[in-house]
């Protein structure tokens, strides 16, 4: 009777996991692989081969190489500076800070508001006539353009913190919270100072936060095309050309071998850097018997 009434109940979990494993599979899992077929396939005057052509290519494409440098670049700089500005006020809010609860619904504002108008925002600040500029001005200082040279990675960097601070101040808030308190008291006796608490405790038992949002930090570190691309246009400043600007491009001019080339290539970083976090993460987590 135990045996009948368990197999019904996979059957029924089967049957309602069924639409969503049919979606994965029409919507992800074969597109993948057709992406996959046709990075390795190139067209020729006497028809299709297959090949690493695409990859060779790709490599020697300076316009790639460019991007691939400056996504690299943005991601370290913005990933690393994200996480510390995060961690620091979530740390000062953890402490008894007045209308803490205000503050942690200000840092959340910024995820619900539209693109559109967080680059009329930052256009107001950093455009050639706008508030830094004006300011300079008046105090004897030259304008810089912004929006159109070497700087413009310093507002896309400026951008992204701003817009998604938020969510990871409160991922490391949460994470704070589930430290107990007793571990801080027994090395308070022991006599650990301040900084010593926060590296043998705090930096340890906030490991299994601090991966995940370094995941998501770099996640949503490639999704700042939407700012760039409504900053700058498709072809911005050299010094932001991103990856997701050079696989826009070549969508547009229908060269499809190059663009799921570069999909693939992107996809194979990402998943390698994810995969030696959840090594260490794992590592970690075993070390301090979690």
């Amino acid at each position: 009777m135990s045996l009948n009434v368990k197999s019904k109940e996979k059957k029924e979990a089967f049957f309602l996991i069924l639409p969503s494993l049919l979606g994965m599979g029409v919507f992800f899992v074969l597109p993948f692989i057709w992406m996959l077929k046709l990075s390795f396939s190139q067209l020729t005057s006497t028809g299709e081969k297959f090949g690493v052509g695409n990859y060779v290519q790709l490599y020697s494409n300076s316009s790639f190489r460019l991007a691939a440098a400056n996504t690299t670049k943005f991601t370290i700089i913005s990933v690393v500076l994200i996480m510390g500005i995060s961690l620091f006020i979530a740390l000062m809010l953890n402490k008894n800070l007045p209308m803490k609860r205000q503050l942690r619904t200000a840092f959340i504002v910024p995820l619900v508001v539209p693109v559109a108008s967080i680059i009329l925002f930052f256009e107001m600040i950093f455009d050639g006539s706008g508030l830094i500029n004006a300011i300079a001005s008046r105090i004897g200082i030259e304008g810089v353009n912004w929006l159109s040279s070497d700087k413009t990675m310093i507002v896309v960097v400026v951008i992204y913190v701003w817009k998604n601070v938020g969510y990871n101040i409160i991922l490391f808030w949460a994470g704070l919270q589930n430290i107990p308190i007793e571990y801080y008291e027994a090395a308070s006796i022991d006599g650990a100072n301040s900084f010593q608490q926060f590296s043998f405790i705090t930096l340890i038992y906030l490991m299994p936060t601090t991966f995940f949002v370094f995941v998501i930090s770099i996640m949503n570190s490639f999704k700042v095309f939407r700012e760039v691309y409504i900053l700058a246009g498709a072809y911005p400043h050299q010094s932001v050309y991103m990856l997701q600007h050079f696989m826009n491009n070549q969508f547009s001019k229908l060269d499809y071998y190059k663009l799921v080339s570069a999909a693939i290539l992107m996809m194979i970083v990402v998943t390698v850097i994810v995969f030696m976090m959840f090594i260490v993460q794992k590592k970690i987590s075993k070390a301090i018997g979690e």
